[in-house]
């Protein structure tokens, strides 16, 4: 469980990551609500294909299932936070925030995603993930300080000391994202694909009106053609692929720590920055960075276990059969698989993360 989340999580983070300095350089071509609908449409449209080839091609063995009920629900308020709003903070902020700088403001979204599922969701909480946030934190605070000192003997502008909008829009759209991934964790039993392609087509549709509302339009040929393709591209694989690999990591570890893991999204892309833009290192993004990976760090090591009970549930997900589902099949099986199954009371004791079977209280 834990090596599929944290693999999951990371791969959603290094793609997300390597997203953002790429999404500035068509900042600059693009409003900020049509390059964020462009980015969702790419990953929603991308997916949508993949979707039906395999429908087409695969077999029909039935390892996930769709959305059912109140899940609609939620995964709409997930969209409208994260899909909508989101995006178009993190465009907007992007046009006043150095990328290196914006790629680690994105730590952010960890630890608000943490705080949510904590405070707000009841996940498990133990002094080793708090101590990571709060590093976490104290490196996003020395990044967003006013003047710093390069280390080549210059002197750079902070993310507040540029008028300090840019770096607040980049950390209200971390808030925004932080609610989207709680209650996407809400639906991560039904099929990523499915949940990702519909944010995609949803969110790229409403902000993409939105742009042509407010007088927004491509380029002028010949150069639009290739500014939509490359948006939609760095969308399906950096909020498509990603966001399908994130909603896995949920299934399995919960919010706070797949946000957690996801904090390595910023290292990538402030590395990608330095070299796409040949941005200059600072000591305040050199002591961010270490603040940063030490916080990350403490939550990669992190080792949960305890005795605890599993209540009587039924329900359906993808699984294989282990030690929480041993119940019975007419007939050969294979693995994973998905249908509705019932768990009987059980006691024990291991390692294990808040999933689907392990939301108790602490």
């Amino acid at each position: 469980m834990l090596r599929t989340g944290a693999t999951t999580a990371i791969l959603a983070a290094a793609l997300f990551g390597v997203s953002t300095p790429l999404a500035k350089l068509l900042v600059h071509d693009l409003s900020p609500w049509m390059l964020a609908g462009l980015l969702y449409l790419g990953s929603g449209i991308g997916l949508g294909l993949v979707r039906l080839a395999r429908g087409l091609t695969g077999s029909r063995k039935r390892s996930e299932r769709g959305l059912r009920g109140a899940e609609w629900l939620w995964l709409l308020a997930a969209v409208a936070a994260g899909g909508v709003a989101g995006p178009v903070l993190l465009m907007a902020g992007l046009t006043a925030t150095p990328a290196s700088t914006a790629s680690l403001l994105l730590n952010l979204e960890g630890v608000f995603t943490a705080l949510l599922a904590w405070f707000v969701f009841r996940e498990g909480v133990d002094r080793r993930l708090v101590a990571g946030m709060v590093a976490i934190v104290a490196g996003a605070v020395v990044l967003s300080w006013g003047g710093t000192v390069s280390l080549d003997g210059g002197w750079g502008n902070g993310g507040w000391g540029n008028g300090g909008w840019g770096p607040a829009a980049v950390a209200a759209a971390c808030l925004m994202w932080a609610v989207d991934n709680n209650l996407t964790r809400k639906v991560s039993l039904a099929n990523p694909a499915d949940i990702a392609t519909i944010k995609g087509l949803v969110a790229g549709s409403v902000n993409v009106g939105i742009a042509l509302a407010l007088g927004d339009a491509l380029p002028a040929a010949p150069t639009a053609a290739t500014t939509a393709a490359g948006a939609m591209l760095v969308g399906l694989l950096g909020y498509g692929v990603s966001l399908v690999l994130f909603v896995v990591a949920l299934r399995h570890i919960g919010a706070a720590r797949t946000g957690a893991y996801f904090s390595t999204a910023p290292f990538v892309g402030g590395i990608a920055s330095l070299a796409i833009f040949g941005e200059p290192v600072t000591l305040g993004l050199a002591a961010a960075a270490v603040l940063m990976g030490v916080g990350v760090w403490l939550h990669l090591t992190e080792d949960h276990d305890h005795e605890h009970d599993h209540d009587e549930m039924e329900h359906d997900h993808p699984h294989v059969h282990d030690a929480h589902h041993r119940h019975h099949h007419d007939g050969p099986v294979t693995e994973p698989h998905s249908h509705r199954h019932r768990h009987g009371r059980l006691r024990h004791r291991h390692a294990h993360f808040p999933d689907a079977h392990h939301a108790h209280r602490h």
